[in-house]
């Protein structure tokens, strides 16, 4: 019995001996709170993140960037006309969506931090949680010393999390 518990804490140990930190993307505050209560860390609430020693969990609020309306490429294309249908930009723009800015802004400033070594991606593993982190992180321009991880989990399990952390993929 006590050797299984060694191998279970072993198992489980999520390496944490670096200096700089670490910084955690959940998709919304929820998860967050689930990621830190796994690690097992104690932290402090800030504005819009958790902040301990080695770990910043932070969150998305769902959507914090959309894709921008035809207007914004050509006034021209503010009202819907057969005429400049189909319309297919050779360059895609973005946007903050307004009512999540303040949000943004957080995230942004922590992935931009220079003391961060790590970035996890910590969204939902489907299509849609992949697109969220994806328009936050072409958006935010992280820093680009830190390296850019993806924590792909099932559930929200303690096991799970640790897991996913412990086999962190490289995010491209």
């Amino acid at each position: 019995m006590i050797q299984q518990k060694k191998i279970y804490k072993r198992k489980n140990k999520i390496k944490d001996d670096k200096i700089g930190q670490k910084l955690l993307i959940t998709e919304k505050p929820s998860v967050a709170m689930e990621f830190a209560k796994a690690l097992k860390i104690t932290t402090n609430r800030k504005n819009g993140y958790l902040e301990s020693e080695k770990w910043i969990i932070t969150w998305c609020v769902g959507h914090l960037v959309t894709m921008s309306y035809p207007e914004k490429y050509d006034e021209k294309l503010k009202f819907w006309r057969l005429d400049t249908l189909p319309f297919i930009p050779s360059d895609w723009k973005y946007e903050i969506i307004p009512q999540v800015e303040n949000q943004f802004n957080i995230v942004k400033g922590l992935m931009q931090r220079e003391d961060i070594e790590e970035i996890y991606n910590a969204g939902d593993s489907g299509r849609e949680g992949e697109y969220i982190q994806r328009l936050v992180f072409m958006m935010a321009h992280p820093n680009p010393n830190a390296k850019m991880k993806r924590v792909w989990i099932d559930s929200q399990t303690e096991e799970e999390i640790l897991r996913g952390i412990r086999e962190d993929k490289r995010f491209i």
